[in-house]
């Protein structure tokens, strides 16, 4: 390993283009049904290897994002700790510089795009070649969703959102805004009233627009501030809700379009606009 060799990636915000609840597990876990769009916006992360065994995170973020991402026990230390476990050398270290633009309880993926960027950078960094499919089978233990962001492609997703299909969407560019409340994923999966029954569906199904998102009305009964982004985004275009929530997005033919809706949006209502991409190109070496 070379040490203090450092590399910056970005950690691509997705977005649920629907999502189907189709019952639950005997593990507690949840079958579903999603299509996750990648976009071109996310958070900035940059690895410095090291050969003494220490990991460390350093943290700043955007205005509009606060920094509570505990430095002792997160997804990214965690997935860092996970990877080296696997390699079975405990020399290998890092410093990890982590900067958020995506909210947190967003429904955006930051905190497992952040992971599923830290194990792509350090298997390279540490040159274990690692295969993909290996990097998913870690990724998978700190969230359902680290693996969509490990093959850095947009796609169908089916089981607990880890059996992937690659999916071209075409360019799109989406608004998305993000009401200032963090919604808690294990909330709306655990809640009584959460649909679990959905049929599941096939991909021109979902084209013909005969699809939606499961979790939207526990999260707007749960979250007052996301039913009322939805009654003010109304006016402006048909917004939909990624994840169990809090952010809702709405797609537009153009970046011009998009960014016309921005600027109309109330203070209380930060957002930012960026393109659908149907993979990630990055080079971690």
């Amino acid at each position: 390993m070379t040490t203090k060799q450092s590399s910056q990636f970005l950690a691509p915000a997705k977005l649920n283009l629907f999502l189907h609840i189709l019952g639950r597990r005997e593990d507690g876990y949840h079958e579903l049904q999603t299509v996750f769009q990648l976009l071109d916006f996310g958070d900035q992360m940059a690895f410095e290897a090291n050969d003494n065994g220490i990991l460390s995170l350093h943290l700043s973020s955007s205005e509009n994002v606060a920094t509570d991402t505990p430095l002792d026990n997160n997804l990214v230390t965690n997935a860092a700790t996970l990877l080296r476990l696997e390699a079975g050398n405990p020399r290998l270290g890092a410093s990890i510089s982590l900067y958020k633009r995506l909210p947190s309880g967003a429904g955006l993926g930051g905190g497992s795009s952040n992971a599923a960027t830290c194990l792509l950078a350090l298997n390279r960094l540490w040159k274990l070649n690692l295969s993909t499919d290996k990097l998913c089978e870690i990724g998978v233990k700190l969230g359902a969703d680290v693996p969509v962001f490990i093959r850095e492609k947009s796609a169908w997703a089916e089981g607990i959102g880890e059996q992937l299909s690659p999916v071209e969407l075409g360019d799109s560019w989406y608004l998305v805004v993000s009401p200032k409340c963090s919604v808690s994923t294990a909330e709306i999966f655990c809640h009584e009233h959460l649909t679990r029954n959905s049929q599941a569906i096939k991909m021109a199904d979902f084209l013909a627009g005969s699809a939606r998102n499961d979790c939207e009305s526990v999260t707007r009964k749960l979250y007052p501030e996301v039913d009322q982004a939805f009654k003010t985004l109304a006016q402006f275009a048909d917004f939909r809700m990624t994840g169990t929530g809090s952010s809702l997005f709405a797609s537009f033919e153009s970046e011009a379009a998009a960014k016309k809706v921005l600027n109309a949006l109330p203070d209380d209502l930060p957002g930012f606009v960026a393109k659908g991409i149907d993979s990630l190109e990055q080079k971690y070496s």
